[in-house]
């Protein structure tokens, strides 16, 4: 089966650090993890979780959109976190995005490469093929 790599020109390249944003496989769209960052590159939201999921989401919708999908075909979510506390302010987040069609998930409270960043989302989505 063969792999298209998906790239948003509204989401940071983030190929010279070793990733593409998402890759289709069939009706299957992997998007990478998303962090607050902007197109730039620059963190948005400094020390504001909810800013940073908010940013996450939009990232992540850019690239739905760049592999003709949308967030209503995600199927499951990742969520990292630095402060397990945060967990409320991200659901909250979550919800504003999803409405009550929220698709399964696991948080995960763990490091992230940048220090900056205190929150990173991946998504699975499945569209009709």
């Amino acid at each position: 089966m063969s792999k298209t790599i998906i790239k948003s020109d509204k989401v940071f390249d983030s190929t010279s650090r070793g990733y593409n944003q998402a890759i289709r496989v069939g009706n299957t769209i992997y998007c990478a993890g998303q962090v607050g960052r902007d197109q730039e590159g620059k963190p948005v939201g400094k020390g504001d979780v909810a800013a940073q999921a908010v940013q996450a989401f939009e990232n992540l919708k850019a690239v739905l959109e760049a592999a003709g999908a949308s967030l209503s075909d995600v199927v499951k979510t990742t969520t990292y976190v630095v402060n397990r506390d945060d967990r409320v302010k991200i659901s909250e987040v979550r919800r504003r995005y999803f409405g009550d069609a929220l698709p399964p998930s696991t948080f995960i409270v763990a490091g992230l490469a940048y220090p900056e960043f205190l929150v990173e989302i991946d998504a699975t989505a499945v569209v009709d093929a």
